[in-house]
């Protein structure tokens, strides 16, 4: 079984993603949501709709910020649970 990775993503409005896995798959979730229940100086600035669309895919997984300000685990993308 190969490794799962984040093969692309786009942002859909409202601090939502569409995920596309290189296995075929996709989910949409909402970081905003998690964002605004973990409060932290490092995330919060991506409440702002400008920083939040500025991601990229890096090493198959969706990051924020040239440090990797926000990351989340892949299982965590895949199952589309962020919590």
């Amino acid at each position: 079984m190969r490794k799962i990775r984040v093969s692309s993503a786009k942002y859909i409005g409202n601090f939502s993603l569409r995920i596309f896995f290189n296995d075929g798959s996709q989910k949409e979730l909402n970081f905003g949501d998690y964002i605004r229940s973990h409060p932290h100086p490092q995330y919060n600035k991506y409440l702002i709709e400008e920083n939040f669309i500025n991601f990229s895919i890096e090493m198959g997984n969706v990051v924020w910020g040239e440090n990797w300000d926000l990351i989340f685990p892949i299982e965590a993308l895949y199952s589309g649970n962020l919590s």
